[in-house]
């Protein structure tokens, strides 16, 4: 029979990974079987300065979790070693920085995602890699908003210059 400390230890487990799934703009997860510990080192580096949270978790604890966040269409992915990359802030970055490094490492196999609380597959995490980090995106909304004043602005200058020279 199980001890109650542990059976709370493990609910205290699922419970934290129910939230995370819950909360994270995208979760990816990978078979990082192969991969050395440099590799792995490499990896977590990557993850961590980019803000995201990277974790080796049991897949019975990860199918418990799914359960409770209502993402039991991931389970069918949850074989083998599996590792989880969640983040809370950005929804390209995992998707970006793990298919990049699967691209340089084959030992890294993409296997399903969560993004905005909706299952997706290996092709959506590569097609969703392929977008510019959240600051390009920023960067070019900025540009697209920007240039209807500049233009304004620019002609404006340019009536008021021909003013100047008519008079």
């Amino acid at each position: 029979m199980a001890n109650a400390k542990v059976i709370q230890a493990k609910q205290e487990a699922v419970d934290a990974v129910t939230a995370k799934l819950r909360e994270s703009a995208t979760t990816v997860v990978a078979d990082y079987r192969g991969l050395n510990v440099a590799q792995a080192t490499e990896l977590r580096k990557q993850l961590r300065e980019a803000g995201v949270e990277f974790q080796v978790l049991k897949n019975t604890l990860l199918r418990r979790a799914t359960a409770a966040a209502e993402l039991t269409e991931l389970d069918e992915v949850l074989t083998g070693p599996t590792a989880i990359a969640f983040s809370a802030e950005d929804a390209v970055a995992p998707a970006k920085i793990l298919n990049d490094f699967a691209k340089k490492n084959e030992a890294l196999k993409l296997k399903g995602a969560v993004v905005e609380g909706r299952v997706v597959g290996v092709d959506q995490i590569k097609a969703l890699a392929e977008l510019p980090s959240r600051e390009g995106l920023l960067s070019m909304l900025l540009s697209v908003l920007q240039a209807p004043v500049r233009n304004f602005a620019l002609a404006v200058k340019a009536v008021a210059e021909k003013e100047e020279q008519g008079a």
